[in-house]
Formats: structure tokens, C-alpha cells, sequence
């Protein structure tokens, strides 16, 4: 390796260097070790795994076949807030560290999968923060500039894959902390759908809302940890199988963009111009933008800090603040101490909250296929961090509280290098749960026309993807009426080569109606706050099919969003609202086949 220039780590040619024999896993780790010591007065890390542990790690790779090994030789790291056994975890409190016994699941996953584990790193502590200098072990620097904050809480995970001492990089995410320090260090950053990566082995933050994260170069490189790590834990209760929702067209997709008046900056014109910037490279790429109004996605934001969730924290060091406190940091000390202004009721008053605001924000996705928001609204310099530390970081999370209450999915992609210093800019691509896939493969278009280098290396991406070739070639569309098997309509699906691929119902929210006409008798479904879940079929028709198919629907049919039992969103059919004036309501039944079959039809 030449000194001082940043290795080259990208997981797929990394992968094709192994099948080569032009690199070896013993080289890689000798090149990282190397390369680590450019960056050792940055407080990247709080334990790294000991160099003759690592080449003996290697060694024993190159003595197995790369066969079944996804990541066969893929240096990550992971935040010190994720177990391994037989290191400690601090939680970057070191009163409260402990040996870990077990390997967290997700981190045993890639570790079976081939890859090698560098280290852990640095992090806000107990993962409250989203700036990267609430550590006792330091404030971990910018990639780009050690004046400016890394973003946190997944500071060190982050900077570790944007300086290219790893491939990719664990963190958690709560309110932002696998984003922020994505969108500050010119990365891929990966917040999946809750519980899509298994926490068990993660000290909770808010343990209802956290995520395992992912930092990559690419967003090929996060998928392929995804892939990997995304696999349902059945021995913990807040894992879940998650469906992929379809995928986000090539072309005519829509994405929904804040109103002018909900975009908020702090000052900063450079990243309010690079947004603007942002949204029309989306639409040269294909994409209608649409303005929406954020209120209710901030006033959900607004509940994480300044609602009882603060109680979920103490929690998590509970041991620590109620016997130790003097050994928290005092801005997490403070935070933390919140916790006591709240009751039981303001609990529940906030739940009410909650779930109100979820039901007007579920309605989106009827009409978007994602939400593009800027990543953080401004980049401070720790200086200013550490001047006005809670003002500072709020400002940080104005654009990442919502997403996990609202259980959504979330890519952070580069987007411009702006500003003097040159400092990275980037949005971030938010849907529905399940739309993790879909997501990254839309960040894979987007980041490849941006031009930019992989993280602070001058590496640029690879010329060819291996990410799947773009969602849009099927479509899923659920049918609830003429069109399921067997009856009178679902040769317009399979003569058009449509596959049946789930039987299931609704998310509780769609009333079911007999409409007047026919033949063939025809159910409308109507979205509704007092609905019940109706059974549905779900088939995956070409998309080349789709348009005759959507074109022969008559009035007062229609085509929308259509929420399933998972939370997953499909193409489906909906009725125009009036048309139940005269129509009969059958959700009692369940399906359109148990009310035929009932003979009242």
C-alpha cells in the first residue's frame, strides 16, 4: 500500500480482487493495520481486536473455500454499544462496561458469512446524541475536517468506513444515529425497518424504536450486508420477517418534498441550495416532485426529546444514573434526568398522541413512492457543539426523529461536497416499512450521478452495479374481488403472466362494500378509521402488462396504495367514496368469497 492513501475497500471489488488472487485477506488486514496508524489520535475506536488475532482471522480464511462465504474477507467494525464475545461493551461509559458472553446475532451472522471484525467503535454515549463528541474517549473527528462534528451517535462506525479502514460498519439507530453521520462523512447509511436486523445484544437506547444501522460505500455494499445480517431472530420478541415492498419505478416515480415553508436550514444556503439540487436530479432521473405538508412528520419528531420516550433512555442506564451519575457525561446526565417530569398518564397522553399522528401520516404513502428530506439541515463545528450542546444537537435530528415512530425504512445517500472547508451534503430517501430494498436501489441511481468519491477516499464507485436490476420490471398489485383465483376476472392476471404470490389480508384500516352493477358482481374497498383487515390476494404481474391491465379498470374503481397486515404497501384496488352511497357494507364477512359463499349476494 502507498502511505497516506486511503485503501480501497469496497465490498464488490474487493470480493473480485479475492477471486482474482490479486488481494488476500492477510494482505487486506496488514494494509488496514497500516493505514490505522495515519489515524491514531483520532478516537475512532474504544477496542480493536488485537493484530495477531485479526491475522490469525485471515489465515484461516484463505484456508477455506470463498464458496458460501458472502463476505469472505470483508473487514467491518461495530459500534460499542453491539456485544462480542469476549470484548468488552461500554457504551462508551466505562463504569458501565462489561465482557460480553454471547455475540449479538446480527454481528454473528457476518461473522459466519466470512467477514472479519477490526474492532469497536467510538460513540455518543448510550447512544444519546447525534453530534459524535459525547464520548469520554473523545469527540471522534469528520472525516473531512476534525473541526466539524462526525455526527453521532454513530460516530466512530461511520468515520472507520469513510477513511477506508473498514468495508462497512455497524451502528444503531434510534432518532437519526445511522443517518446523520452518513450524510456528515459522504456515505451510504442504511436505517432498516424495525427489527429487520435483530437488537438482541444491543444496549438499548429506546428499545421499541432502535435499529441496527449499516455505513457503506455504496449502497451495493449495504444491500449486501442486509442480505447477510436481515435475518429473523426467533429467540427475540422485537424481530420481525419483513416483505419487501416493490420496488420504486425507473421512471414516473413520485417523491414527495417538504413545502417550501417546512424546509428549515439554520442558515446554512449552501445545503438549501444543494437540495434544491438534489430534487432536480431526481426528476432529470425520472421523478415527479410533489410538496407536501411536514407538520405532522415534525410533530412526531417533536415526541422523542420532548415526550416520556426520554423514560426508554433512563432505562437503558438506569443502573448507572440512579447510582452513579457523577460517572454520566453531564449533557447525557441532564437528558437523562428528564425522565423524572414525566408520569404514567403523560405516558398515555402521548401514546394518544402518537397514534393519532400515525394515522394522519399513513395516508402518504397512497400517494408517493418516497420522501426525499435533507439528511441534517446544517453541519456544526464541534466548537459550536460544545458552546450550545442541546440546542446544537436538536437542530441535528429536525429531519430523522419521525422515522422510526412511524416505522418506516431510510437510505442516507451522498449527494454534493459543498462549502468552505469542502464538507459532503446528503438526503436521505425514506418509505414504507419493507421498503429497504427498494430504497437502496433507487440510492444506487441517485449516488452514481452525483459523481462523487466513496467516503473520503478518491476511490469512485465501481462502472458496473451488482445491485438487481431496477425494480420496475414487475409490479404487485393486490386483488380483493372479481380478479382473485377462480373467479370470473383472474384470467385478466394470468393471461398478462401474473403470479400468485401471497394470500393475506389488510392492515384493520378498509371497510368492504357490494356494489351495485355487474356482471360480475364487484366489491369496492374504502380506507377508513374504523375499518377491519380484508383478504386480499397478492400478485406479481410484468410490467409491461400492468398499463392494459390498470386501463381496463372502469369506474368507480381505481388504482392507490394499498396497506397490508405486515405494514407493507402494494399497488390495489380502491373505490371511489361514492359509490358506497347505494352499496352494501360486507367487512363483517371478511373477503368477497366468504360473502358469496354466505348466498346473500
Amino acid at each position: 500500500m502507498t502511505p497516506n492513501i486511503p485503501l480501497d475497500l469496497c465490498v464488490s471489488r474487493l470480493r473480485d480482487d479475492y477471486l482474482s488472487g490479486s488481494r488476500t485477506p492477510c494482505g487486506v488486514v496488514a494494509d488496514i493495520l497500516e493505514a490505522q496508524k495515519t489515524h491514531d489520535e483520532n478516537p475512532i475506536w474504544i477496542h480493536r481486536v488485537d493484530d495477531s488475532d485479526l491475522m490469525a482471522r485471515a489465515r484461516s480464511l484463505e484456508a477455506m473455500s470463498q464458496d458460501g462465504l458472502p463476505l469472505y474477507g470483508i473487514p467491518f467494525a461495530v459500534k460499542d454499544n453491539i456485544d462480542v464475545a469476549g470484548l468488552p461493551t461500554t457504551a462508551a461509559c466505562p463504569e458501565f462496561s462489561y465482557i460480553a458472553g454471547e455475540t449479538a446475532p446480527a454481528v454473528q451472522l457476518l461473522l459466519d458469512a466470512g467477514a472479519i471484525l477490526i474492532g469497536k467503535t467510538n460513540l455518543d454515549q448510550f447512544a444519546t446524541g447525534l453530534v459524535g463528541v459525547r464520548s469520554p474517549w473523545g469527540a471522534c473527528q469528520n472525516a473531512f475536517d476534525a473541526s466539524y462534528v462526525s455526527g453521532g451517535s454513530s460516530s466512530g462506525s461511520a468515520v472507520a468506513v469513510s477513511l477506508g479502514l473498514v468495508s462497512f460498519a455497524l451502528g444503531t439507530d434510534t432518532a437519526g444515529s445511522g443517518r446523520v453521520p452518513a450524510g456528515f462523512n459522504n456515505l451510504i447509511g442504511l436505517k432498516p425497518t424495525l427489527g429487520r436486523i435483530s437488537t438482541r445484544g444491543v444496549v438499548p437506547a429506546c428499545q421499541t424504536l432502535d435499529c441496527v444501522s449499516v455505513f457503506a460505500l455504496t449502497a451495493s455494499d449495504a444491500k449486501a450486508v442486509l442480505d447477510v445480517a436481515g435475518e429473523y431472530d426467533a429467540a427475540h420478541p422485537w424481530s420481525r420477517d419483513i416483505a419487501d415492498t416493490p420496488g420504486i419505478p425507473q421512471h414516473g416515480f413520485n417523491f414527495a418534498v417538504p413545502a417550501h415553508r417546512d424546509l428549515e436550514f439554520f442558515g446554512n444556503t449552501e445545503y438549501a441550495a444543494e437540495f434544491e439540487a438534489a430534487c432536480a436530479r431526481l426528476e432529470s432521473m425520472g421523478g415527479q416532485r410533489h410538496a407536501f405538508d411536514y407538520t405532522p412528520f415534525a410533530e412526531t419528531a417533536a415526541l422523542l426529546y420532548g415526550g416520556p420516550w426520554v423514560a426508554e433512555r433512563f432505562h437503558a442506564a438506569q443502573r448507572i444514573a440512579e447510582k452513579q451519575p457523577e460517572d454520566l457525561l453531564p449533557v447525557i446526565r441532564t437528558i437523562l434526568e428528564g425522565a423524572k417530569n414525566f408520569t404514567a398518564v403523560d405516558t398515555f397522553d402521548a401514546q394518544y398522541r402518537l397514534e393519532t399522528l400515525r394515522h394522519k401520516c399513513a395516508g402518504f404513502w397512497d400517494d408517493f413512492d418516497f420522501m426525499l428530506l435533507p439528511t441534517a439541515p446544517t453541519h456544526p463545528t464541534i466548537a459550536a457543539v460544545e458552546a450550545e450542546p442541546i440546542k446544537r444537537n436538536s437542530e441535528l435530528g429536525t429531519y430523522t426523529n419521525f422515522v422510526n415512530f412511524l416505522d418506516l425504512s431510510a437510505v442516507a445517500v451522498p449527494a454534493a461536497m459543498t462549502g468552505t472547508p469542502c464538507l459532503p451534503f446528503g438526503v436521505t430517501m425514506i418509505g414504507p416499512a419493507g421498503g429497504d430494498a427498494a430504497l437502496l436501489e433507487l440510492a444506487d441511481r441517485f449516488h452514481r450521478e452525483t459523481g462523487l468519491p466513496l467516503g473520503a477516499t478518491t476511490h469512485m464507485l465501481p462502472e458496473s452495479s451488482d445491485m438487481p436490476a431496477p425494480v420496475g420490471n414487475t409490479i404487485r398489485i393486490a386483488v380483493c374481488g372479481a380478479h382473485l383465483s377462480g373467479q370470473p376476472l383472474n384470467h385478466q392476471l394470468t393471461e398478462r403472466n401474473a403470479k400468485l404470490i401471497a394470500d393475506t389480508t389488510t392492515a384493520p384500516i378498509y371497510r368492504l362494500y357490494a356494489l351495485n352493477g355487474g356482471p360480475p358482481a364487484r366489491p369496492g374497498l374504502i380506507r377508513s378509521g374504523d375499518g377491519a383487515a380484508i383478504g386480499v390476494e397478492v400478485w406479481e404481474m410484468p410490467i409491461e402488462s400492468a398499463g392494459s391491465f390498470i386501463g381496463g379498470i372502469p369506474a368507480p374503481l381505481g388504482f392507490g396504495r394499498l396497506q397490508l397486515a405486515d405494514g407493507t404497501n402494494v399497488l390495489g384496488f380502491l373505490c371511489e367514496a361514492y359509490a358506497i352511497d347505494d352499496a352494501r357494507d360486507i367487512t363483517e364477512f371478511g373477503d368477497w368469497r366468504s360473502y358469496l359463499e354466505a348466498g346473500t349476494a
